[in-house]
């Protein structure tokens, strides 16, 4: 008998993809390539490198604020164990400090009420000032940031005669704090991205986005610093919840490849009255200038997949055959993108810049920060002593969920596994007193390897291969080095929880695919948000429509969230924190109260197929946001839309 997972393997081997339209109109992928580059993932020695914990990053100054200037910059780092080869990547590191370059970035850490200020670099530029191509395949035909396009022409969808290749000149960037409560000028809005200021732009060539220079004059209204070129600085008020944040490219229609080619880091909040006291909590957490494989009771943990080439190179595909099996034509026959994939699941998993790597834990309590930095993969993590055992496996230990995006939960939860949706962050605890030296335990992944509906593994989707991206690290007790003071997190009492008052309006938006108008072709094309007629109607808008969000400055809404495709998406909400109030089916159905662990505030939320979500958010900023889909392929082809907190939204 042939397994679903056999087809899928016997599929990609004949090159093909099928698409089913269901009842709703929306298209299901039946199925589609296995990713995976010239490096044969079965070829990588798992458990061979320790896990590297990273060290907080060096501020450049402090005085009423912490300064720092932070570069994203291109260099070598052995992801692979040795000895295959080292992978060119990019990250952030600090610009006065070359040894803090690292994938994923180091760690900022921020303390409640007091400012951080980011002067952000795009130092994309080799050694004689000249700017960098990417590393991997930029489709020039989606809505982008197109710097060719000149300032009449960027930040639009250009038009072409016939299929053109890939973009080869300067790469723009722009960073965004998620989960950030940040004003419009600092949040990273993918229309201020800004290029290198490199030796050889090409003529003609739009430097910045079309909203960079409206927020640096804005910027330097506030606080009289001016932005340079190729920079943007950023402040940061830190006036919220302590919690888990982290930072990443955002920059229009290429969030995909410049995150997936490296930079990224965690931002945590601490301090306030959103946090608790040390040592009630498993610590410390690794400093400026700690060593990365140091003990640490607090550590962060990102999980990203990835696919190689036997050079050691990133694998991410360059054409969207790789998706399907349509080989063309595209333009200007057909609407097809020709190198846009809808999804990317890699086949290798890799844990803070390491393939499976492994980490010696003592007989104590850990606070892990769990990160979802995949690209379109949803992770259902859980801690198992045979990294082999039959899927859906049984727990070994349970994980202590204290947080989630926006802070504390309003007391702690037992759960066996961890459903983590691209972006998400869970603040865990996981006991290990009592054990044996030598004692192993295994994180295991059992999401599956492709776009995830919900459900459960094993009975509505097979789980991830658990030869590979069904494993993610190993922990290996050793001996207990110093007393353990936190508390038992069944006994933790977290910090008082205030959900948000009523609601003055309520507002319904949708999560729509658009299939290709191509004869003979069904496939989608696009990923869109939008709203709903009076007949409750999907009406799916583009990036470059009229703003059709505008909550008053000061109101608390409630958002109720269609989602007409197949697939869960987890959507984000820039600028706010939210409240999950319910799930209900679109047909018919009594309507689900949120899982407990989604109980505290949220900065992005799983939108299930055929249902209705609904969250609640206070908008206490004014100026111009976003709101997306965190599958960043899906975000960077249109499934993204700009709104405005306050009255007169820009039309720009």
């Amino acid at each position: 008998m042939t397994t679903k997972r056999e087809f899928l393997r016997i599929s990609t081997l004949a090159g093909a993809g099928t698409f089913l339209f269901t009842k709703f109109g929306f298209i299901r992928r039946a199925f589609a390539a296995i990713p995976g580059g010239t490096l044969d993932p079965a070829l990588i020695t798992k458990y061979a490198m320790p896990l590297v914990i990273p060290p907080a990053m060096p501020k450049t100054s402090s005085g009423r604020v912490d300064y720092y200037e932070i570069a994203v910059r291109q260099f070598q780092q052995q992801i692979l164990p040795t000895p295959l080869p080292r992978t060119t990547v990019w990250s952030y590191g600090s610009a006065n400090h070359p040894d803090t370059f690292n994938y994923p970035a180091f760690t900022i850490e921020a303390r409640y009420g007091r400012p951080v200020r980011v002067k952000w670099i795009n130092d994309l530029k080799d050694a004689d000032g000249n700017f960098l191509p990417h590393l991997l395949a930029v489709d020039p035909t989606l809505h982008w940031a197109n710097p060719p396009g000149g300032a009449a022409g960027r930040d639009m969808r250009p038009s072409f005669a016939r299929t053109p290749g890939p973009y080869t000149g300067p790469v723009p960037i722009v960073t965004h704090l998620h989960g950030g409560h940040s004003a419009q000028e600092s949040d990273g809005y993918a229309e201020a991205w800004y290029l290198p200021a490199a030796n050889d732009i090409p003529a003609g060539f739009a430097n910045e986005g079309t909203w960079y220079e409206s927020f640096k004059s804005e910027f330097s209204s506030k606080f009289g610093e001016v932005w340079e070129p190729g920079t943007a600085t950023f402040q940061y008020e830190n006036d919220q919840r302590a919690s888990t944040f982290w930072y990443h490219d955002h920059t229009l229609g290429m969030t995909r490849l410049n995150v997936y080619a490296g930079p990224a880091g965690f931002y945590l909040l601490r301090r306030g009255p959103g946090d608790l006291p040390d040592p009630v909590l498993p610590g410390p957490a690794p400093e400026v200038g700690a060593d990365p494989f140091g003990r640490f009771y607090e550590v962060p943990i990102a999980i990203q997949d990835r696919s190689f080439n036997a050079d050691g190179s990133l694998f991410y595909p360059s054409t969207r055959e790789f998706f399907d099996g349509f080989a063309g034509p595209y333009i200007p026959v057909s609407d097809v993108p020709p190198m846009w994939n809808p999804e990317f699941f890699g086949n290798t998993m890799v844990v803070n810049g390491r393939t499976w790597p492994h980490l010696e834990i003592e007989p104590r309590r850990y606070r892990f920060r769990v990160l979802n930095g995949c690209n379109s993969r949803f992770l259902i993590l859980k801690i198992v002593t045979d990294p082999s055992a039959t899927r859906p496996a049984t727990a070994a230990r349970p994980f202590w969920q204290i947080g989630v995006a926006g802070g504390f939960l309003p007391a702690p939860v037992e759960i066996d596994y961890l459903l983590m949706a691209p972006s998400d962050r869970a603040d865990v605890i996981v006991d290990f007193t009592g054990l044996s030296v030598g004692t192993e335990f295994h994180l295991i992944n059992e999401g599956p390897d492709e776009p995830f509906g919900g459900g459960t593994p094993g009975t509505d989707f097979d789980a991830a291969d658990p030869d590979t991206t069904g494993q993610v690290m190993k922990f290996v007790v050793v001996p207990l080095s110093s007393k353990d003071n936190s508390q038992d997190p069944a006994r933790l009492t977290l910090p008082a929880f205030r959900p948000l008052g009523p609601a003055s309006t309520t507002r319904k938006v949708s999560l729509n695919e658009k299939a290709s108008a191509f004869p003979g072709f069904d496939g989608p094309v696009e990923a869109e948000l939008g709203t709903l007629d009076s007949a409750g109607n999907p009406v799916p808008g583009d990036w470059d429509d009229a703003i059709t969000e505008n909550p008053a400055l000061g109101s608390i809404e409630i958002w109720e969230i269609y989602n007409f495709t197949e697939d869960a998406h987890p959507i984000h909400i820039h600028e706010v924190q939210f409240q999950v109030l319910n799930r209900q089916p679109i047909e018919d159905g009594e309507a689900r109260s949120p899982e407990n662990w989604e109980t505290g505030f949220q900065d992005s939320v799983i939108a299930y197929p055929g249902e209705i979500t609904r969250i609640k958010a206070l908008f206490n900023l004014p100026g111009l946001y976003v709101w997306h889909c965190h599958i960043v392929e899906h975000e960077d082809n249109e499934m993204m839309r700009p709104y405005f907190i306050g009255p007169n939204p820009p039309t720009t």
